[in-house]
C-alpha cells in the first residue's frame, strides 16, 4: 500500500522544501494542493477518509504547510471538523516550518537549562516561529515576553496563543536600544525570531549582561538576528553564556520534521501541532 500524503498548502504556490522534506520522511507519493482554506477542504478530507478500509486508512495522511500560521490553524482546525469516529486519517501542521523549527530550537534550549522557572524573552515574536517557541517555554515553565514594534501586534499575538494553548505570555513593543534593554531585564534566555536579514541585538547588548546564559537566532541571512554569534554556532560558548545560530539548529528541525512526516503513517488519529511535535523534537534532541 502506498503511503500518500496530501500537503494543503495555503499559499498559491506550494511550498518546495515542504515537499522535498516530505518524500524524505518516508512519503511515496506527495500530493501538492495549493490554495487551501477552510472553505474549499471538504472534498479532499473526504477522500482521504473514505477511500481506504480501516486497516488501510494510516497509509493516508494530511499535511498542512503554507507561509502563515494563522491560516494554516484555520486550515487545520476545519479539517478535523470533517473526521468522525473512525473515518480520520494523520494529520501535522507546520506553516513556515514553524512547529518543527520552534520544537528543535527549544529542544536545545533544554539540553543546557530548565526553563521552568526562567524568564525567556523572544525578539520580535509574533512570526510562526517566535509565536510556537513562545508557547513551547511558557508550557515548560518560564516567564515568557514577546516583543514586536507594536505593543498592540505583541498583545495580539499572546491573546491567541493564550487562547489556542492555554498559556499566559507577556507582550511588550521595542523601538530602540532602551526598551529593548528593558525588556532583557532579568532575562536568562533569548530567542530571536525576526525578519531575515535584520539585527536585533547587538554583540554589546549582550555580551557583559548579568543575567542571560542562552541566546539563540533563527535568523540565517546576513546580517544575523543577534550579533557576535555565528549561523553555525551549536551550544557554544561566548562571553560566558550559551549560543546557538540559526544553522546549529536547523539540523534538529529537519530531522524532527522528517520524523513527524514518518510517524503520520504509523496510525490514522495522529493531530500533530506544536505540543506534540516538540515530543519528538525532544526525545530526538536526547539521543544525539
Amino acid at each position: 500500500m502506498k503511503k500518500l500524503l496530501f500537503q494543503l498548502d495555503t499559499d498559491t504556490i506550494a511550498n518546495a522544501f515542504d515537499t522535498i522534506a516530505a518524500y524524505d520522511g518516508g512519503a511515496d507519493h506527495v500530493i501538492r494542493v495549493p490554495g487551501m482554506t477552510p472553505a474549499n477542504v471538504a472534498s479532499i478530507v473526504e477522500g482521504t477518509i473514505f477511500t481506504r478500509p480501516p486497516s488501510s486508512k494510516k497509509f493516508t495522511a494530511l499535511f498542512v504547510t503554507g507561509s502563515n500560521i494563522g491560516d494554516g490553524q484555520a486550515l487545520f482546525d476545519a479539517v478535523k471538523k470533517h473526521f468522525f469516529g473512525k473515518f480520520r486519517v494523520s494529520m501535522m501542521l507546520d506553516s513556515n516550518g514553524a512547529n518543527t523549527t520552534s520544537a528543535a530550537a527549544v529542544a536545545c534550549v533544554e539540553k543546557h537549562c530548565r526553563p521552568a522557572g526562567k524568564r525567556a524573552v523572544i525578539l520580535a515574536g509574533t512570526g510562526p516561529v517566535g509565536q510556537r517557541a513562545a508557547v513551547l517555554l511558557a508550557k515548560l515553565g518560564a516567564s515568557v515576553l514577546v516583543t514586536s514594534r507594536q505593543q498592540a501586534r505583541a498583545a495580539a499575538v499572546c491573546a491567541a496563543m493564550a487562547q489556542r494553548f492555554g498559556v499566559t505570555l507577556e507582550a511588550a513593543g521595542v523601538a530602540d536600544a532602551a526598551s529593548i534593554a528593558a525588556c532583557l531585564d532579568g532575562a536568562h534566555i533569548v530567542l530571536a525570531t525576526g525578519a531575515a536579514g535584520v539585527q536585533l541585538l547587538s554583540e554589546a547588548q549582550w555580551a557583559e549582561h548579568p543575567t542571560l546564559e542562552l541566546i539563540m537566532d533563527a535568523n540565517a541571512t546576513p546580517p544575523l538576528g543577534i550579533g557576535g554569534i555565528e549561523m553555525t554556532d551549536r551550544g557554544s560558548e561566548r562571553h560566558g553564556k550559551v549560543c546557538y545560530g540559526a544553522l546549529g539548529f536547523g539540523g534538529l528541525k529537519l530531522e524532527v520534521h522528517r520524523a513527524c512526516v514518518a510517524r503520520l503513517f504509523e496510525t490514522n488519529d495522529l493531530l500533530l501541532d506544536a505540543p506534540d511535535i516538540f515530543e519528538i523534537a525532544r526525545n530526538a534532541a536526547r539521543a544525539r
